[in-house]
């Protein structure tokens, strides 16, 4: 019973080995085909584009991910984060488009592709009635780890994430950030080239998430891999060496997480007031700038901050509760790309629609609430 429901949660893993399918295998490696090769680029998008009927979740968006760096792709949900790390993991096919992952072809060459990489689930994919040795053997059988090597390679990724003293314990008893951290050891056991993280720390409390990515830096460090990240939280991206901004299913950058901040220009000024609505005007009126709220107060970009601040504080009517300056962040980039907050996805309702649509597109069930 167990092992139905571990095959359906490792679906990306090869096929238990045979004779016959080694075989098979060994024709499909035959010199007129393409073989992997040590690249540059170990990930290659070109113009990809994934349909649900009328709803185009992915529109045509083009990049590389180089060896080695962290590349994060940033954006709200319903905006094609999760499409496209299904499709680079051979999990669904194009519409349209190439993807090219350690000199494999994702649609014509899936089993080579499924061994070079590792993946995180955004949702739990363990089975909580094994212990942690269970999960991660029949992991191992999956992928056809050499049982010479097997337990060694066990006993060092759970020793890397610090769940070595408590491998023979179920699942079950494992608190969010164990079994987050279980399942980054699942995903590294068979040497992949890229670990691909959906939401690695979704639901986690912060002290968690801040454990789980020294974690995930550290073995960037002993694993020499590729990590690709897909995530909305803006602390998180800023760790990637490159971060691509996807928005509606479209990228709308692609930089590192500093030149991305170049882009808004200034610094931004948070005040706090006695009327926000009248120091709004007040703040359009003298000086042609349009401050927004966000639960913080109100906020807005200007030049030279440190000159500008003692201007509007004498020369300011409504009542100054506080203000504050600070440096742009990925929350800045992402609001003045967009136009709107990462953090407004829950209840936006275009994005309800969006994802809503996919769900009923891809036959998965959902609905408005």
């Amino acid at each position: 019973m167990w092992c139905e429901a571990e095959t359906r949660n490792t679906s990306i893993g090869a096929p238990p080995p045979t004779a016959n399918r080694l075989k098979r295998e060994q024709r499909e490696h035959s010199p007129r085909r393409p073989r992997a090769k040590k690249l540059n680029k170990i990930i290659e998008v070109e113009h990809l584009v994934k349909r649900f009927h009328q709803i185009v979740a992915v529109n045509d968006i083009s990049f590389e991910v180089e060896e080695g760096e962290i590349f994060g792709f940033l954006g709200p949900n319903g905006a094609g984060k999760t499409t496209t790390i299904n499709i680079l993991c051979t999990l669904m096919k194009p519409t349209s488009g190439r993807v090219i992952l350690a000199g494999f072809d994702v649609v014509r060459q899936q089993n080579q592709v499924r061994r070079s990489i590792g993946l995180v689930f955004q949702d739990p994919s363990l089975d909580i009635r094994l212990t942690a040795l269970q999960n991660l053997n029949f992991h191992a059988f999956v992928y056809n780890i050499p049982r010479a090597v097997r337990r060694k390679r066990i006993e060092d990724v759970l020793r890397m994430v610090e769940l070595w003293d408590r491998r023979k314990d179920a699942v079950r008893n494992y608190s969010g950030g164990m079994r987050r951290r279980l399942e980054i050891a699942r995903g590294l056991l068979h040497y992949p080239k890229v670990l691909f993280l959906d939401e690695p720390t979704l639901g986690l409390d912060p002290q968690t998430r801040h454990h789980i990515w020294d974690y995930i830096l550290d073995l960037r460090q002993r694993e020499s891999i590729t990590i690709f990240l897909t995530t909305h939280y803006m602390d998180e991206a800023a760790v990637a060496d490159r971060i691509a901004i996807i928005d509606y299913g479209k990228i709308i950058a692609l930089d590192t997480p500093d030149a991305l901040k170049k882009r808004v220009g200034g610094d931004i000024v948070t005040l706090k007031t006695e009327n926000d609505e009248a120091a709004i005007a007040e703040i359009r009126h003298h000086y042609s700038i349009d401050a927004q709220r966000d639960s913080e107060g109100l906020f807005f970009e200007v030049q030279n901050a440190e000159e500008f601040i003692p201007l509007l504080i004498n020369n300011f009517n409504t009542e100054i509760h506080s203000i504050s300056l600070r440096r742009p962040t990925l929350d800045d980039v992402f609001l003045k790309l967009t136009g709107h907050q990462i953090r407004e996805e829950a209840g936006g309702d275009v994005a309800m629609r969006r994802q809503w649509a996919m769900r009923q597109a891809r036959g998965q069930p959902g609905r408005f609430r």
